[in-house]
């Protein structure tokens, strides 16, 4: 009896040409068509024949045949469940059920750690951590199921003989143990097994079943090339059943002989998957017929010549030059009309020009179109993209678990708790939108953004939740005490279970769950309901139940790691919205696109490394151990790919496009592009395809680009003289010269800068309590130091520094700095008195100006003023950062304490007025050494005396509030750029690098 074995030409619909033919053999009778049994890849793949039977019928009422899919995947994409391998009916009853996903990572990981204590103990190693030894077990569990898959026994392991290879893969083998020697006993302690192990005994107990007792009924495989051992052989039943058939995806019927043997010795190649199942079925290319195929809709055959061609093995690519010369223009031009190769700048051009086109194929009435890429960045930019016109579109792969709302707020939730409630991880969690703590949202958010400026900004508070209330003061900030208070009284638990250290994961995870769904609460909503809505919501939700099923199998958990464990149980888990994506436009993987239909297929993401895939041999074992072991080399997975893109690049419109920079890295054209370019070249057509790119290039282009271009110049606000300032302090003056608009935004718009989130502290903050210090020494001891000056000192310093002890950062940072300052500055003032009469610390001055708008008050507090024994005045300065250099002093930029003597020399501080003869700065900053002292003036200056350079300074300022005094003045922003203030709080609201000319030294 022959065997009925089929093949669809790739340019044909296979979906479409496989319905029509199974109702051209059975659709004359209604019931008959349901007797058939067809076997398909993929449950995606049965939904797309559903789909074809209702085009072919013209939508008129089936009774379809049986569709049930094979689970024919790739080794590395196995199935969730089990239940996705439909054939093998009764036979599912003799089998143990499949140990979820979840459950069996938890359990390696158990065996992991207990194998890492035992080299910790025979090495003196750390003992790994727990989340590093989850993501362990699920390479291990992909390991264990790519050998399941294959039909192999671990036993064979000791073949592999260790002295034959490095070191570290001796190390890999006695780690493997835990799948040869410990993981069956477990199994069987369990009752379950793998997913990979469970589809392997279902497609070989059909097999077997129906070579024994063949059905009445027929039987249809198709769409599977057999990757998979065990389907492979429930293929080679099918062929041999009286009414079985088989239907192989576009076999390449143009190669020699020769090459044909070529592609089995290829794993690579795109024919290698069918060559390699046609020797098992010991068939060969002249027993395989034509399925019968219409030509309408079809993509010309010369594309599937020209791309099997370009598709041929390395040593086989002397028949390049044949089909060349036999090839003419016009037929390359007739294989590729409807070819369009695009090379986008980046990834977001490459998303919103496949958004175009995307969107183009919805201006034509049914018209369907696919993206199909394995780069799941650009399908989700396409996604985004796609927003732009309201239009969803349905990924098959979904969106990632782990980027889930519900799922970050968990994730966030439980690194607020287990770092301590630093600032940064308690406002990530509770300024999730999910975050509400039983309050109106409004309400909540409110008391948040207090409780942020209020405590969390500036020098961290100390940890947790009594920390917070500590730096709050009940009966000022009682909204925000009670505020804290609520939300520890939900963290109660969850706290005490953190702080007990390590303990069961269970205890853990359902503590960890109560406080997020009592954060999650709002007034009218109760946080279960709110959490859990939505598709992810029930992603997050399904996740988590199946977490609490296998806790109990979870090793123990240490506290500070619980949150990485979670996220490390998170990934690869998915979100698939059920419905309500768009039905004519669809993302597709690459596996996921087998047997689909659509009139615009969008290839993307055609860079190597991206399509195909990274080839790596993976983490357990190299090449050579993978052949000597049978596993298959991973160039296999290049092959299917190569399978796949062949298929849908002989789709009738298909758009071919790639990034050519991503991340700022070059990248490399996909080597089947560079082989259709290699064919083209050669006929002297290159760029062939790439002539219609132009057009959606630059329509990707002009979507963002504004409808004018409008030049910004600096900010120059005029505001009126009544709205300016008419008093202003030494400090400001500098600001006012060298950015005015900085004094614009501070002093007439009244806005200040935000302290960072978990702020180092800062210099500002040291230099008041360092002041406060010194000023207080200084009045105590204001003739004779004391014999133990500095230990006195040290003693108000921690007075001083008691009010910030609940502050850790401060304390640390700057008590040990504070102790050096102390001895600096006690040394330096035993000195000092001999040539001081009296000292004046931080008093204030003034002086009152006259400007053509009115009168204008100068203020100052100075550090401190030294009346001299020798007669005359000098002002210091304590300079905790950085000094003002001598130049800048002299040229009016850095005015303070020239204007200080200017307001000195007149009486302005309430002392005598008298000549100054000194400007001085103490830089105290406790480093090496703790401090020093500078002459403000330098040696030029020195020489000029300070009463000369107070007077330019003063003539300078009566100068800068006369032009200000004027309407037409403008707040300009940095008006002379070199001498632009080097910290400016407000730069950025002065927008200057829109405006800033390359001279200035901007961007």
């Amino acid at each position: 009896m022959a065997r009925q074995i089929y093949t669809i030409p790739s340019n044909a619909s296979f979906a479409d040409a496989l319905a029509q033919g199974i109702l051209d053999q059975w659709g004359a009778d209604p019931l008959g068509l349901s007797r058939v049994m067809v076997l398909l890849p993929t449950r995606r793949a049965c939904r797309s024949l559903q789909h074809a039977f209702l085009r072919a019928s013209d939508g008129k009422a089936l009774m379809l045949p049986r569709l049930l899919p094979l689970g024919d995947l790739d080794p590395d994409e196995l199935l969730i469940s089990a239940s996705d391998v439909a054939v093998g009916q009764g036979l599912e009853l003799d089998l143990p059920p499949v140990l979820s996903s979840l459950r069996r990572q938890l359990l390696l990981s158990q065996l992991v750690l207990k194998w890492s204590a035992t080299q910790a103990k025979l090495h003196g190693s750390e003992v790994i951590p727990e989340d590093q030894a989850v993501r362990l077990a699920g390479e291990l569990g992909r390991f264990l199921d790519q050998v399941q898959t294959e039909g192999l026994n671990f036993s064979e392991l000791s073949s592999l003989v260790p002295e034959d290879y490095a070191e570290h893969w001796q190390i890999t083998l006695e780690f493997l143990e835990i799948l040869t020697k410990i993981w069956p006993a477990v199994e069987e302690a369990t009752g379950g097994i793998g997913p990979a192990e469970r589809r392997r005994r279902l497609l070989e107990g059909q097999a077997e079943f129906w070579r024994n007792c063949p059905p009445e009924f027929p039987v249809i495989v198709a769409g599977s090339t057999g990757s998979i051992p065990a389907a492979a052989e429930l293929i080679g039943v099918i062929s041999n059943l009286p009414s079985g058939q088989v239907i192989l995806p576009g076999v390449d019927f143009q190669a020699v002989d020769e090459t044909w043997n070529d592609f089995l010795r290829d794993s690579s190649h795109p024919q290698h998957g069918l060559s390699t199942l046609l020797a098992r079925l010991e068939v060969s290319r002249e027993d395989i017929k034509l399925w019968p195929c219409g030509q309408e809709g079809r993509a010309p055959d010369e594309r599937v010549e020209l791309i099997q061609t370009a598709m041929r093995p390395a040593q086989s690519t002397t028949e390049w030059q044949g089909y060349i010369e036999r090839t003419s223009p016009e037929d390359f031009k007739k294989a590729l009309k409807g070819v369009t190769r695009i090379d986008c700048p980046g990834p977001g051009e490459e998303a919103l020009s496949i958004a175009l086109i995307l969107r183009s194929v919805l201006e034509s009435p049914s018209k369907t179109a696919a993206l199909i890429t394995p780069d799941r960045d650009l399908a989700r930019r396409v996604t985004a993209e796609m927003e732009r016109w309201s239009v969803r579109i349905d990924d098959s792969a979904g969106s990632p678990l782990p980027e889930a709302a519900p799922a970050v707020f968990l994730r966030l939730t439980a690194e607020m708790m287990v770092s301590g409630l630093t600032p940064i991880s308690l406002l990530s969690a509770l300024k999730h939108p999910l975050c509400a703590g039983g309050m109106a949202p409004g309400i909540f958010n409110r008391i948040l953004r207090r409780l942020e400026i209020t405590v969390l900004r500036g020098v961290r508070p100390a940890p947790g939740f009594a920390g917070l209330l500590a730096a709050l003061d009940p009966e000022k900030d009682e909204e925000l005490y009670l505020f804290i208070e609520k939300i520890a009284e939900a963290a109660n638990a969850f706290s005490e279970i953190i702080g007990q250290g390590a303990k069961s994961f269970r205890a853990l995870l359902e503590a960890h769950v109560a406080f997020a769904e009592a954060l999650a609460a709002i007034h009218e909503q109760d946080g279960p309901e709110r959490l859990w809505a939505g598709d992810d919501g029930t992603a997050t939700a399904e996740f988590i139940a199946d977490l609490r099923e296998a806790a109990g199998d979870a090793p123990e958990v240490s506290a500070r790691r619980y949150p990485e464990l979670i996220a490390a149980l998170m990934v690869g888990m998915a979100v698939r919205a059920p419905f309500g994506a768009h039905p004519r436009l669809s993302i597709l993987g690459a596996i996921e696109a087998r047997l689909q239909h659509s009139d615009v297929v969008i290839l993307g993401g055609l860079n190597e490394g991206s399509w195909p895939a990274e080839v790596k041999p993976g983490p357990w074992m190299s090449r050579p151990m993978r052949k000597d072991f049978g596993l298959p080399q991973p160039e296999q997975q290049v092959g299917l790919s190569a399978q796949d893109f062949v298929q849908a690049f002989c789709a009738p419109e298909v758009f071919l496009t790639r990034s050519e920079k991503v991340e700022g890295a070059p990248t490399v054209p996909s080597r089947w592009l560079l082989r259709i370019e290699a064919l083209l070249e050669g006929r002297g057509l290159k760029g062939l395809i790439q002539n219609d790119a132009a057009k959606w290039l630059f329509w990707a282009e002009e979507k963002d680009l504004p409808s004018e271009r409008i030049p910004v110049k600096p900010p120059a606000p005029t505001p009126p003289v009544s709205a300016r300032p008419r008093n202003l302090s030494v400090t400001r003056i500098e600001t006012w010269m060298r950015d005015p608009y900085a004094l614009y935004a501070q002093k007439i718009l009244s806005l200040r800068k935000l302290d960072p989130l978990d702020a180092d502290p800062s210099g500002a903050d040291k230099g008041s309590l360092i002041h406060e210090a010194l000023e207080i020494f200084l009045k105590r001891y204001p003739d004779t130091l004391p014999d133990d000056g500095e230990e006195q000192l040290i003693a108000i310093g921690e007075e001083v520094f008691s009010a910030v002890r609940d502050r850790p950062g401060i304390w640390a940072f700057w008590w040990p700095r504070f102790q050096r300052i102390a001895k600096w500055f006690v040394e330096e003032e035993r000195a000092r008195r001999k040539l001081v009469f009296k000292s004046h610390v931080e008093v204030t001055g003034k002086l009152v100006l006259n400007g053509p708008a009115g009168d204008f008050t100068l203020t100052a507090k100075a550090d401190r003023i030294d009346e001299l024994a020798a007669g005359g005045l000098a002002i210091l300065d304590y300079k905790t950062g950085t000094v003002p250099s001598a130049k800048n002093v002299l040229q009016g930029i850095s005015p303070q304490l020239p204007l200080e003597a200017a307001i000195a020399a007149e009486g302005g501080f309430g002392i005598l007025p008298d000549e100054v003869k000194d400007l001085l700065y103490w830089r105290l900053t406790g480093g090496d050494p703790a401090g020093e002292e500078k002459n403000a003036l330098g040696q030029r200056g020195a020489k000029e005396g300070a009463g000369e350079i107070s007077k330019v300074a003063l003539e300078g300022l009566l100068d800068l509030i006369a032009e200000f005094d004027y309407q037409e003045t403008p707040y300009s922003a940095r008006p002379r750029p070199k001498q632009a203030l080097v910290y400016n709080d407000f730069e950025h609201l002065a927008r200057v690098k829109e405006w800033a000319s390359s001279g200035e030294g901007e961007v």
